[in-house]
């Protein structure tokens, strides 16, 4: 039902990319992308005007993530309304934060969703408390980490339950704990190590937003994370020259 949740419960790394209203989506979620991101924090996209986007998912193994601008109700509610499988807060600092977060993604009575309807390809339901209790069940719910306040209070976070992945925002975590993206400072890894530690403990996934400049994927890996949003638009450049290199001779 959940291709993406489904490995990460099995232990396995799941590789991502991010795309917004008017890109390819429907190339990209058949590249064999385990989800696609549609960022709506730092990006001119309105969450509404993702619909068409979103929808370009349908069909395929891709699993439809948003990243909402700020932990409102309103925003969780629009960007499951049309259709999201997985939602991404930034800036969770806390318990309390983390707690809303769950509360506003899922249905009654594991949280407080408001219904419109079956929203997103969830499969076939017999009557609409098994659509609800599927989606809860599937979503994927993904606070970010990004603060000092956040790593300090890092197991009570971890401690709510129905987080799937604790997503890094590399950027801002180096500027809150005073590295500004100086990405291999030791201070930085210490942390990074801190945030992967905490999350094995509980079985939750950790994850990078992006990967950082002078930190390579297999060593994010080696340290245990599992959950990754790549740039797409390179190995498409490399296929299309090998294509090109192939007829050419």
């Amino acid at each position: 039902m959940h291709r993406t949740k489904d490995k990460l419960k099995a232990g396995e790394t799941v590789v991502g990319t991010t795309a917004g209203a008017t890109s390819d989506v429907r190339f990209l979620a058949g590249a064999g992308f385990d989800f696609v991101l549609f960022d709506t924090q730092h990006s001119t996209d309105d969450i509404k005007g993702l619909a068409r986007a979103v929808g370009g998912t349908r069909g395929t193994e891709a699993s439809p993530i948003v990243r909402v601008g700020d932990l409102r109700p309103d925003q969780i509610c629009y960007a499951l309304d049309i259709g999201a499988k997985g939602i991404v807060v930034p800036m969770v600092n806390n318990k309390a934060e983390a707690e809303a977060m769950v509360n506003w993604c899922k249905y009654p009575f594991a949280g407080a969703r408001s219904s419109a309807g079956m929203r997103g390809e969830w499969g076939e339901f017999s009557n609409y408390r098994e659509y609800m209790d599927a989606v809860n069940d599937q979503l994927l719910i993904i606070p970010m980490i990004e603060t000092q306040e956040a790593l300090d209070g890092i197991e009570d976070i971890l401690s709510v339950d129905g987080i799937d992945v604790l997503l890094v925002g590399p950027s801002d975590l180096s500027i809150n704990i005073d590295v500004p993206l100086d990405y291999t400072n030791p201070k930085y890894h210490a942390a990074l190590d801190k945030i992967a530690a905490a999350c094995k403990d509980v079985g939750v996934a950790p994850g990078m937003f992006f990967v950082p400049p002078g930190i390579p994927p297999g060593e994010l890996m080696a340290k245990g994370f599992r959950f990754f949003t790549l740039p797409w638009a390179g190995w498409a450049t490399e296929g299309i020259e090998s294509g090109l290199a192939s007829v050419r001779g």
